[in-house]
């Protein structure tokens, strides 16, 4: 096993006792040329993982991406494991949920957030999707990737109706 340098091991400790486990700031001092590689050094090794910054709750940012959106560190299970704190118990983080205006998956959101939902009929028509592709975004990218809560519900004329619940 690889050995944490004295400021791997402050950058992990630091983001031990953050809420979400977040490592930026980073320490003070730290920073340009030496930050970039202590950071992907411990990313590389597992200790650190890039995800996108919740700007909402006033997420502090590693690094812009140049589309508006930016990416903040997080501790991983490895490395809280590797300066010895029990990795179950320190992560309670869920992946922020990150979607862009203007693209067909935001679309379909809006439109199952309707009060009157949406069908897949509708659904193809607003995208130009297939049915089996709207059917999928639902099931697949909506339900279990990003955890939405979709109900369907059988109405007359209109078929199964979607909607976010």
């Amino acid at each position: 096993m690889t050995k944490l340098t004295e400021t791997q091991t402050r950058i992990l400790s630091a983001a031990a006792q953050r809420p979400g486990n977040i490592a930026m700031p980073l320490p003070k001092g730290l920073a340009g040329a030496a930050a970039k590689m202590a950071v992907n050094r411990m990313i590389t090794n597992g200790w650190l993982e890039e995800v996108d910054a919740d700007v909402r709750k006033g997420e502090p940012l590693w690094r812009e991406t140049g589309d508006g959106h930016g990416t903040t560190l997080i501790a991983t299970e490895v490395g809280l494991d590797a300066i010895g704190i029990e990795p179950v118990v320190a992560r309670d983080r869920p992946k922020p949920v990150s979607i862009r205006a203007g693209t067909k998956q935001a679309e379909v959101i809006l439109l199952l957030q309707r009060s009157e939902g949406a069908s897949i009929a509708e659904i193809v028509e607003a995208t130009g999707w297939l049915a089996h592709s709207a059917r999928g975004l639902i099931s697949g990218g909506l339900k279990k990737k990003l955890g939405f809560k979709i109900t369907s519900q059988k109405e007359q004329g209109r078929g199964s109706v979607y909607r976010i619940g």
